[in-house]
């Protein structure tokens, strides 16, 4: 389920990166105790796109890789002075950043006891995929992600406004509906 922005709690990763713009925020359809949280990190980094079980997300993912490794938008332009885990604080950098995700175009950046952050970097935008372990008034938690972007010019900002549609109405719903069959059967 789509959450508005404004009524997501601050994390670390907002002052990680406030010159980024929530994208977009997702309550997973994912609930549990505290020590699942490992188990929320495992499902989403092993999550691809391109191994979604929708036809339409796998089409469009395909697709946008077929385009971007045409026109050389995946080039990762990160280097040592570009990449995030250069604005982390000395608490977020002595901890190890796991899981790695499991798609080569992401890379773990931190994890604490809740959140957990991957970041993105292409000729479009450079972006973070945020996961945190939030607590309910019943003593449970759930999962959820937020997606932060900055865009690189007046095309990143092209990209992101034509790609909108697309990741509101087919990829996250599909995302979602992975999450939520991955986490019910992953234990009998």
């Amino acid at each position: 389920m789509r959450i508005d922005p404004s009524t997501r709690r601050t994390w670390l990763i907002d002052e990680i990166v406030p010159d980024f713009r929530l994208e977009d925020a997702w309550q997973l359809p994912v609930q549990g105790s505290r020590d699942e949280f490992d188990d929320l990190l495992a499902i989403v980094a092993g999550t691809q796109g391109s191994g979604s079980p929708s036809w339409a997300a796998r089409t469009l993912f395909a697709l946008r890789h077929a385009i971007g490794r045409l026109l050389r938008w995946d080039d990762d332009p990160r280097d040592a002075t570009t990449t995030l885990a250069t604005r982390l604080p000395p608490a977020a950098r002595e901890r190890p950043a796991e899981p790695q995700p499991r798609s080569k175009s992401f890379r773990a950046l931190y994890r604490t006891d809740d959140e957990w952050a991957a970041e993105i970097a292409n000729r479009t935008v450079q972006g973070v995929m945020h996961v945190a372990w939030v607590p309910d008034p019943d003593n449970r938690y759930h999962g959820e992600m937020g997606v932060y972007v900055k865009p690189r010019g007046a095309f990143g900002r092209a990209y992101m406004a034509a790609i909108a549609p697309f990741r509101h109405r087919i990829v996250y719903p599909a995302l979602m509906r992975q999450l939520g069959h991955a986490w019910t059967t992953r234990r009998p």
